[in-house]
């Protein structure tokens, strides 16, 4: 099966999804990220506010933000070329809808400076519709994440891909050679 017709095929089973499923899985993540060594040694957190069907992270965020940790979320620059930054957040408040209604930082927000030596403190969120064994990982087909986290030399960000149990397959998905995989998946 192709990407296009795995991620049809995913985004339906996400989109049918009853809210007592919703919820569960949110709780779930909550509690597994809030657990996490990774986030409780974090003391910067890129994450993303989930849009549509996407599992919902609201939680995480707002318990970042109540730990004093830094709070940064994507937002694109360059829809062209699949490019993007992350703008730090100090609320709820500072979230809009953006690039095809996604929640985006204010664009006049800090950006987020990778610094090879803090990223043993930096903790990266990141969305999928589909994701397998291997922790390959399929996106939306822009390729924002592999771009972002490709032109880093040396990255050493601790990457989790979070979603629902029905998106993790149980067949290996092909990928290419620009695709990176995160260090973790939680789906739940």
């Amino acid at each position: 099966m192709d990407k296009h017709e795995i991620r049809r095929r995913v985004l339906a089973l996400r989109g049918n999804l009853s809210d007592t499923e919703r919820e569960r899985a949110r709780v779930l993540l909550t509690e597994r990220l809030l657990g996490h060594q990774w986030f409780y040694r974090s003391d910067t957190l890129l994450g993303f506010a989930g849009c549509g069907s996407e599992i919902d992270t609201e939680e995480i965020l707002r318990e970042a933000l109540r730990m004093g940790k830094k709070v940064y979320l994507p937002r694109v620059t360059d829809e062209a070329e699949g490019r993007m930054v992350f703008l730090r957040i100090e609320s709820r408040e500072n979230i809009k809808p953006g690039y095809r209604g996604i929640p985006e930082p204010d664009a006049e927000a800090e950006i987020y400076e990778y610094h090879e030596e803090d990223t043993e403190h930096v903790l990266m969120l990141m969305p999928g519709v589909a994701f397998d064994g291997c922790r390959n990982r399929i996106g939306y087909g822009r390729g924002f994440y592999d771009r972002y986290l490709a032109d880093k030399p040396d990255l050493q960000l601790r990457t989790i891909a979070v979603g629902f149990r029905c998106q993790m397959l149980e067949e290996e998905i092909s990928c290419g050679e620009h695709d990176v995989k995160p260090c973790q998946v939680i789906c739940v």
